[in-house]
């Protein structure tokens, strides 16, 4: 079993400290890619950094939802001019956040449109924050598919069975998180049944969103593979099918790991 985590946070508190070890936990449990996202200006070198040291991690360049107030200068310039380093394979992670309105909506779609004016000009894709705004999510995605077309995904999906079939039909990825082996999260596992498994990722968020049998604990990549567990046994696939789609799916998406696929 060969996975990808598409997204997590290696930077942050909680596995930082502890870095090298949850690489070869992560490593340990058939975990062969890493997504090591960046959410504020002042992390990117130290994620790009990572990637550089690290042949199975790769970075992303971006202003998080909630960083977008403290972030009026990161334009499509600045986003593309630091994207093209070869180990950032991806732009974000943007969106929009109305849960926590931690940053000015108005802010927030500025921001998101810069990112995918990023996007579309480096050709990488996008990773896409959403929560509770899903209406003004789908508008701009169409929208900005009108005046050029983008890739990206979906990450840690939680949205609707309506927004999932948008996202679907603009060309988007949905990647699932830890969270659809929450036994609350019912509506979410249906949608993750039906989802097309040649536009599914499975990702951690890590150190959030630890999935069953972990949580309450630190998230790292390693449990990714806890997830896609669940994740196959729900969809009624092989945990080998669905960890080698999931992964072909990653490489296929962030083009630009390819060469290590």
């Amino acid at each position: 079993m060969k996975l990808a985590d598409s997204h997590c946070h290696l930077n942050y508190k909680g596995l930082v400290e502890e870095q090298q070890a949850v690489l070869d936990r992560a490593r340990g449990a058939g975990v062969v890619a890493m997504l090591n996202i960046s959410t504020r200006e002042r992390e990117w070198d130290d994620v790009v950094a990572v990637a550089e040291r690290e042949d199975d991690v790769w970075a992303t360049i971006g202003i998080h939802p909630h960083e977008a107030d403290a972030h009026p200068d990161i334009d499509t310039a600045k986003l593309v001019a630091r994207a093209a380093h070869p180990r950032v394979v991806g732009i974000g992670e943007t969106g929009l956040d109305y849960y926590y309105d931690h940053s000015d909506r108005a802010r927030q779609q500025a921001s998101f449109r810069s990112h995918i004016a990023a996007s579309r000009a480096t050709g990488l894709p996008i990773v896409i924050h959403t929560r509770d705004a899903e209406d003004d999510t789908a508008a701009i995605l169409r929208e900005e598919m009108g005046k050029g077309t983008f890739s990206g995904v979906i990450h840690c999906f939680t949205a609707s069975d309506a927004f999932a079939d948008i996202a679907l039909e603009l060309g988007m990825f949905i990647s699932i998180s830890g969270i659809v082996t929450f036994k609350n999260a019912t509506a979410l596992q249906a949608t993750a049944q039906r989802l097309p498994i040649d536009r599914l990722l499975v990702e951690t968020d890590a150190p959030f969103l630890a999935p069953v049998p972990h949580r309450g604990k630190t998230g790292e990549p390693a449990y990714v593979a806890d997830t896609a567990r669940f994740l196959a046994d729900l969809r009624g696939e092989s945990i080998d099918e669905l960890a080698e789609a999931t992964r072909a799916n990653f490489h296929r998406l962030f083009a630009k790991t390819r060469a290590a696929a």
